[in-house]
């Protein structure tokens, strides 16, 4: 997304058919990064208890790719600014199946914590890249519509990909659902080689462009302060809803089935949200705080079984699920003629938020309490409301609602 592939997307000579195909392999690839790099949200316990470390230090699997993806998507599109982008997504997704191989068959947590390393170079560098290729894919009238579906490997990994491979991890063992998530790279690897076109580079921002972007753009400072206030207070709860299921008599093996039901709200969440940001941003920014606020407190205040947590969950994944497509629409009209180095921005600050939200989780739950990570999760995400509130009247927001 630091990249501008603003070529002759539309070549009159391009087939419609291959160019989706190819963006379905993008599609795939990116699902496959998401999901790797928050699979251990739902693994926590058993790869802690297996490698003899706490629930919190387990934590580090998920802080340890965010904060290296949200150096590394800036980093590695400069770097490799000259060379084929089909060449790059291949390598980095490459890279990714090759780590997660490695965690399955690792006897050891330093060697997880490595390649969990690797993978975030792979997420940041591909999401950065990927979410630009589509100009370059299928013909102009199809670019949008393209764009969308990439971004919905993002949206369905975080939201589906993670609850399968934790009921996977809970049906067969942890180290099978990292082997799977690696083998899935690898196919979508092959699916690149295959569908993909070269695809040279052509043009490359440079570091300089994004301070700049944040610097001018109000509605950019916004926009980067909400993804950290609520994918932190997200990541920082939910990366430890294992512990805190089974903290409330949850059986573990209602927990895969669970997050399955989150996966499954938080798919309408994002279709909902696709219809309601088109009548109003803000208020469905807004909207999202509350959602996020009202799950946690309650995941926190009620005594739960299976089905009342189940319904809480439903809820938190209706919030969460309008999240990436709302904050993406929130940075894209805020900065409609610096997209690409805004949207670096917005992928840098969305990665450094789900590596804070697991490391300041896993000082919570090793310091206050499993509960206390709901509250403080809740805490930010309702400290967006005010945000949104106060800020600027997006573009797409009317200023008073048109005469009928």
């Amino acid at each position: 997304m630091t990249t501008v592939e603003t070529g002759v997307s539309a070549d009159t000579g391009r087939s419609p058919v291959r160019g989706w195909l190819a963006v379905l392999a993008v599609t795939l690839g990116i699902f496959s990064l998401m999901t790797s790099e928050l699979l251990p949200v739902g693994l926590l316990t058993p790869v802690g208890t297996a490698l003899n470390v706490s629930e919190g230090t387990a934590g580090l699997m998920v802080t340890v790719p965010g904060l290296v993806a949200a150096v590394s998507a800036p980093l590695v599109t400069v770097a490799t600014g000259r060379v084929d982008r089909r060449i790059v997504l291949v390598v980095l997704i490459g890279l990714m199946g090759a780590a997660n191989l490695a965690s399955a068959f690792a006897t050891g947590f330093t060697v997880v914590l490595v390649a969990r390393f690797l993978i975030g170079i792979s997420v940041g560098g591909f999401w950065s890249i990927a979410g630009g290729i589509a100009l370059r894919l299928v013909p102009a009238r199809h670019v949008a519509r393209a764009t969308a579906v990439i971004f919905g490997g993002v949206e369905t990994a975080s939201v589906l990909g993670v609850p399968i491979g934790t009921l996977l991890g809970d049906l067969s063992g942890w180290r099978t659902a990292f082997g799977a998530v690696g083998v899935l790279g690898l196919v979508s690897l092959g699916c690149m080689l295959f569908l993909m076109p070269r695809i040279p580079a052509e043009r490359t921002i440079s570091f300089a462009a994004l301070p700049q972007v944040f610097r001018t753009n109000a509605g950019v400072r916004t926009g980067i302060a909400l993804t950290f206030l609520v994918i932190t207070g997200h990541f920082l709860a939910y990366t430890f809803v294992r512990p805190v299921l089974q903290g409330d008599g949850i059986g573990s093996g209602s927990i895969g089935v669970l997050l399955l039901t989150f996966g499954a709200a938080g798919i309408c969440g994002n279709f909902i949200a696709g219809a309601l940001i088109t009548k109003s941003l803000r208020r469905t920014v807004m909207g999202i705080s509350v959602v996020l606020t009202a799950a946690m407190s309650l995941l926190a205040l009620v005594d739960t079984h299976a089905l009342s947590a189940g319904a809480v969950l439903v809820l938190w994944g209706l919030g969460y699920g309008a999240v990436p497509v709302t904050f993406q629409s929130w940075i894209m009209d805020a900065a409609p003629e610096a997209t690409e180095a805004a949207t670096s921005l917005y992928v840098s600050a969305f990665n450094l938020s789900i590596a804070l939200g697991a490391l300041f989780g896993g000082f919570a739950v090793n310091g206050i309490g499993t509960t206390s990570v709901l509250w403080i999760g809740g805490a930010l995400a309702f400290l967006a409301l005010f945000v949104a509130g106060g800020a600027r009247r997006p573009a797409n927001e009317p200023a008073a609602e048109p005469a009928r």
